[in-house]
């Protein structure tokens, strides 16, 4: 069980190690996106540094210009989302290839013991084919995806890929505050 533990993290460690790979091969290097990106880093640190500055004391022109960057900020937002699309498609067709794969290979395996049950939404995915009555038993589908989501993101940190605090603050992408949440 504890090599099979192991092999998981291993697995998810070399799958983000690829999927940064495919995106950087995709996205990262392209001169769109260092140009998009850094046009969102300089909105960012120009929007906080205005809204610091006048803070809660806003006349109407100070509103305009903040709603204005706001809206720009939330445009290039949008764009370096669509140029990262590509390369989500890519990296989710190789990750499910890869986790079909892995799946067939650690199918009714205990690969780990929870230290807890899990709620019954949960126990769906991580008692996923395995045989008996013992929730905390982990399937590989439940590890792997845990291990995914916590390592992925150092290792975009670690690589210097992850969005700046400034630019994730401000919001990103399609999924941030819109404008009208800051008044």
């Amino acid at each position: 069980m504890w090599g099979d533990t192991i092999l998981i993290v291993f697995i998810s460690i070399c799958t983000a190690f690829l999927g940064e790979g495919l995106t950087w091969l995709l996205v990262y290097r392209t001169e769109k996106y260092q140009k998009l990106k850094s046009e969102v880093e300089k909105q960012s640190k120009k929007l906080e540094r205005r809204k610091e500055i006048h803070g809660e004391s806003l006349d109407k022109s100070q509103k305009k210009k903040i709603e204005r960057d706001e809206e720009k900020l939330k445009n290039n937002n949008r764009d370096l989302s669509l140029v990262k699309m590509k390369s989500m498609f890519a990296t989710g067709f190789a990750f499910t290839a890869l986790l079909s794969m892995f799946n067939s290979i650690f199918d009714g395996r205990v690969v780990a013991q929870l230290p807890f049950t899990p709620i019954s939404w949960i126990q769906g995915l991580s008692h996923r084919n395995l045989s008996g009555e013992d929730y905390t038993d982990c399937s590989f589908i439940f590890l792997y995806i845990l291990c995914t989501m916590s390592i992925r993101q150092n290792i975009q940190k670690l690589l210097g890929f992850a969005p700046s605090r400034a630019a994730s603050k401000q919001g990103g992408g399609l999924f941030g505050p819109t404008p009208a949440q800051f008044k």
